[in-house]
């Protein structure tokens, strides 16, 4: 193993032509070599050169998972800089005010969110580091003077103050750990080759520890791809894990609960939520082939090559534990903290022993105090804090983690709770608020809990605040006593609060912030009300959406007249919500709802929820043989019959002559020949390689038509529908619902090399003049990322009108607009009337021929 982890880095950048980091942004895939890596990171090394950044000078990082941000972490590494990881979601100006004045960084890297939060520090927009340090060179940096034993990064905690507390994690603290899973993974090597690449979707922030750990180090062990995803809507994950061929997710326990949420949720949905759980405690007993077999349908939907998930950050359920491996899934866990370098204990993959957190690494010991604490010491240990002489936290050089633990004869380690947390009773019993959570959570009503520690009339006892499944009328109290007889006596809950929104406050790791918990308790006891005087978190989305005061919000409000909402806000909107309550909306559904009451009971499931109609994306347009089908009859049949028929000019095709696809194309929407007419006009190698837009609900019609229609007139749409999609490579673009699948597919055949015509007016002209253009393909115009077209038809029309289908020469004119890209953070509603603005204004007298 490397002593420094520049000399780490060195080793796995000759793993030059594996893909290293795959990311999503926007609705495009990004994808990185290790080779493109090392040589994005030498030249941000150079950059800090340049600049004046020197060995143990200070760089913060602040903004989300990217490739970005891996380049610029290992930038600094060869540099000899020392990283300051900030969590992208840390929006407190005074705690980033607190690490900006102990750390007195040289350099700022930010995300697009985040704000330039000190004039006097130079700073990067990350997403722009590729174009910010083009002028380098891309041979690989020579670090100079970097020991194990020099800072490598500083992470900060806020402890149990609002004072920022920074780790300092040195080379060797991160490489000593990494050692003994790479002394693992030699055993494993050989059998790579069989199932490479490894991908892992790596969901922690890479602020953190347990972030890095999965996302840069472990990884080029395996000489795995690593995919960042920053959303944790289940749909998503899924559908990501499945799309990507993922084999292992890296995430945090919540996470898991919310997937096993959805899962749970797609059961009761089809009415076969009793029988699927009925299989999972049959599953008891069960081998793992026999697990998958029956269990089948789920890892489809997952993908045939996940397998296993790691969970760290928290203490993962036992129930949800369970669950995961009844299925017939891996899950391996592991302990640490920060100050431990991530970890002190590991589970192995292929002999994990359920509930427990795993061996002790090789390298470390542990042992436990009389009160159960876990002490550690080893060479991972940090060597203090930022700014402190040190640590303040040994014990003859053992590290105190504050957590209490357990230990078998085998040497596996179990976690029993934060002694902080620990509730003492009066009688002097000890009371673990996660055994209490654990007895709720089993309750059917109830969807997640949390106990606090709160001084009653007889001394400390155990509250309970709880979130149920429904905010329908059922009884809490029944839920609660069954719990209660899962419990000892002095373990038992007498009190309980709702907790009146749908999820409770997070960290970035997604654990529960207690204390926000601990003072609505407090405030429910006295009779307060609690955060009714300020506007709910559904009302601040709709109006930072909309751009409505939240004043006075009621829900009989309506979306439309009262609350401007259209349907692309709609969507923004749902995004919104899933992203905050961790919930999977359908589409159809949501855009269904008409006030503000419906969407607080689709949000707590109260609406009754009916079987939504499904677009169907036609993928194997895009492949072998309908890929040679389309050109052969293009270029044989259709491009011929066009000429002879339209008889067009073309004009100001030399704005796209020198273009390199994909492109996107937008039209003016005249006739059902647009198409054909706009493919005759473009240059071959974007004739070969197009995709377009088309009315998603008449597509799905000739697919699905009714029931009731007769069969040849079935015959006759899908003939139509197979026509359409082989030779002119349409696909949806819905005009009511299911926007986002439909952009999501536009993305993937931009991934694929096509470019994509769309009609942003969503219909053909009546009346022959242009319409307004929707907003969408403002969206689309940000979201994709690629350079915009504007094309205009004129004597279409007229030939339409006239009911003629042949042109006289000249009568039809095709016209090629200036390309245009757009900035990522620009309004969507803005860039369509701009779009608009530039196709209206194309005239054949400006344009050269």
């Amino acid at each position: 193993m490397p002593k420094t982890l520049a000399e780490y880095f060195r080793e796995f950048a000759k793993n030059e032509n594996d893909f290293a980091f795959v990311q999503k942004r926007g609705l495009r895939r990004s994808r990185l070599l290790y080779s493109k890596l090392a040589q994005l990171s030498s030249q941000f090394a150079r950059e800090l050169e340049v600049r004046g950044v020197s060995k143990g000078d200070r760089v913060v990082i602040w903004a989300e998972n990217s490739i970005e941000w891996v380049a610029a972490f290992y930038g600094c590494v060869l540099r000899g800089a020392i990283v300051v990881p900030l969590d992208e979601q840390s929006s407190s100006p005074e705690f980033i005010s607190r690490v900006f004045n102990q750390v007195q960084p040289k350099l700022v890297l930010r995300g697009r969110e985040q704000i330039n939060f000190d004039a006097t520090v130079p700073t990067i927009l990350l997403e722009s580091l590729s174009e910010t340090v083009a002028r380098h060179g891309t041979e690989l940096y020579v670090s100079e003077n970097i020991e194990p034993n020099d800072t490598a990064e500083i992470i900060f905690t806020s402890g149990t103050t609002n004072q920022p507390k920074g780790v300092l994690l040195t080379h060797e603290n991160i490489l000593s750990n990494l050692q003994p899973i790479a002394d693992e993974a030699k055993k494993y090597l050989k059998w790579e080759r069989f199932v490479h690449p490894i991908r892992i979707l790596s969901l922690p922030p890479l602020s953190h520890v347990f972030g890095q750990f999965m996302g840069l180090f472990i990884p080029p062990l395996f000489r795995a791809e690593v995919h960042f995803l920053n959303t944790l809507n289940p749909s998503h994950i899924i559908e990501t894990v499945k799309r990507e061929r993922i084999s292992v997710v890296a995430t945090v326990p919540r996470v898991l609960e919310i997937l096993q949420n959805k899962i749970e949720r797609d059961f009761e949905m089809k009415g076969e939520l009793e029988k699927f759980q009925e299989k999972i405690v049959g599953a008891k007993n069960w081998n793992a082939l026999k697990r998958w077999w029956k269990f089948r349908s789920i890892h489809r939907k997952f993908g045939l090559k996940f397998w296993a998930f790691v969970s760290g950050g928290a203490t993962l359920d036992a129930e949800t534990e369970k669950f995961w491996r009844r299925l017939g899934f891996v899950v391996v866990q592991g302990y640490g903290m920060t100050e431990t370098a991530a970890l002190v204990s590991l589970n192995h993959p292929f002999k994990s022993d359920k509930g427990s957190i795993g061996e002790i690494l090789r390298g470390q010991e542990v042992k436990l105090d009389e009160s159960g604490e876990i002490l550690v010491r080893g060479r991972n240990i940090t060597p203090g804090y930022w700014g402190a002489t040190s640590s303040g936290e040994r014990a003859d050089e053992w590290f105190r983690t504050g957590d209490l633990g357990e230990m078998d004869e085998e040497g596996r380690l179990y976690f029993k709770g934060r002694k902080k947390d620990v509730i003492v009773t009066a009688a002097g019993l000890k009371v673990y608020p996660e055994d209490l959570e654990a007895a709720l959570n089993r309750q059917p009503e109830i969807l997640s809990s949390a106990v606090v520690g709160i001084e009653g009339a007889q001394g400390p006892e155990p509250v309970a605040a709880l979130i149920p499944r429904s905010r329908a009328e059922i009884d809490l109290a029944a839920s609660v006593s069954r719990a209660n007889e899962t419990l000892a006596p002095h373990q038992r809950i007498r009190r309980w609060v709702v907790w009146p929104e749908q999820d409770f406050p997070r960290t970035s790791t997604q654990k529960v912030r207690k204390q926000p918990i601990v003072e609505f308790v407090l405030s429910n006891m006295r009779g307060e009300v609690s955060r009714a005087e300020t506007a709910s978190p559904l009302a601040e989305m709709i109006a930072r959406v909309g751009g409505e005061s939240s004043v006075n919000f009621n829900n009989e409000m309506r979306l439309s007249e009262d609350l401007k909402l259209d349907s692309l806000a709609r969507v923004e909107l749902m995004s919104e919500i899933e992203e905050r309550y961790r919930v999977d909306i359908d589409e159809a559904m949501f855009t269904s709802a008409t006030t503000l009451g419906d969407i607080e009971r689709i949000i707590r499931q109260e609406a009754i929820e009916k079987e939504q109609p499904r677009i169907t994306y036609p993928r194997w347009a895009q492949k072998f043989p309908t890929t040679w089908f389309r050109i052969i009859f293009f270029y044989l049949v259709l491009w011929p019959i066009t000429l002879l028929m339209s008889r067009r000019k073309v004009r100001g095709r030399e704005q796209i002559e020198n273009l390199k696809a994909p492109l996107l194309f937008i039209s003016n929407h005249v006739a059902a020949a647009d198409h054909a007419v706009i493919m005759s006009a473009l240059p071959a190698r974007f004739q070969r390689s197009l995709a377009i837009a088309m009315d998603g609900e008449l597509l799905e019609s000739w697919l699905h038509p009714p029931k009731e229609t007769p069969l040849l007139a079935r015959l006759r749409h899908f003939a139509m529908y197979v026509l359409a999609v082989s030779v002119f490579n349409v696909f949806p673009l819905p005009q009511k619902s299911g926007f986002r699948q439909s952009f999501a597919y536009a993305g993937e055949a931009v991934d694929r090399g096509y470019s994509l015509l769309v009609f942003p007016e969503g219909l053909r002209t009546p009346d022959g003049l242009m319409h307004k253009f929707q907003s969408g393909i403002g969206i689309l115009a940000t979201k994709l990322n690629v350079a915009v077209v504007p094309v205009k038809i004129t004597g279409l029309y007229e030939l339409k009108a006239e009911q003629r289908y042949f042109a006289r020469s000249g009568e039809v004119t095709v016209m090629f607009g200036e390309p245009v890209k757009f900035e990522r953070d620009k309004n969507a509603a803005e860039i369509a009337a701009e779009l608009e603005r530039r196709v209206s204004e194309l005239e054949p007298t400006t344009l050269r021929s």
